[in-house]
């Protein structure tokens, strides 16, 4: 089975900045644990959730996303002067450091663009936007939530029977004679 939009992914990656050195900024290996979401949910960005489209389970692709499919331009009204004293005294101001909060929309982060007498202006852009991204992404799992396993019967062709027990992690392979499959499907 190749991913497809529905289809829930769990996935390895690992994340460089190609006009920085190849730098790496981000990866699941690091994290401990692959990443797992629905293809064409809107949880991923663009660049990454359409490399995995076509993917095998086991398959490994390395893309490099322009910055329109990653995080897109930075936005110039992305930035808010702040007072200082919104901050509390001890607050200790770096341009370029970067800030966690909570704020009237919620939790935010926020880069220190320039600190002012009484001021600070924080970047509220996404960290990597205007950067282009390069992805080596592993697909671990591939899974159709959409195939209910009760949703079958014993007159669907092996293939469609195949990737209905696929989808739901039963041992079974395009080896597989009909009439395992379908064992396989009635043992649910």
């Amino acid at each position: 089975m190749t991913a497809q939009n529905g289809h829930t992914v769990t996935a390895h990656y690992v994340g460089t900045l190609p006009d920085e050195n190849n730098i790496e900024f981000d990866s699941s290996y690091r994290r401990g644990a692959p990443v797992e979401f629905e293809v064409g949910s809107g949880r991923m960005i663009q660049g990454f959730n359409d490399a995995v489209i076509g993917m095998s389970e086991g398959e490994t692709r390395s893309v490099t996303l322009d910055v329109a499919d990653a995080y897109g331009e930075p936005d110039k009204t992305a930035f808010q002067l702040v007072p200082k004293t919104s901050f509390g005294e001890n607050f200790d101001f770096k341009e370029g450091g970067m800030i966690q909060g909570n704020g009237p929309m919620g939790p935010f982060v926020a880069r220190i663009e320039e600190v002012r007498d009484n001021d600070v202006v924080l970047d509220f852009n996404h960290p990597l936007s205007g950067k282009k991204l390069t992805f080596e992404i592993t697909v671990v799992s591939i899974a159709n939530e959409n195939i209910p396993v009760s949703n079958w019967n014993a007159s669907m062709n092996k293939a469609e029977l195949l990737e209905i027990a696929k989808s739901h992690g039963l041992d079974v392979n395009s080896r597989s004679t009909k009439s395992q499959i379908v064992e396989a499907l009635n043992a649910q």
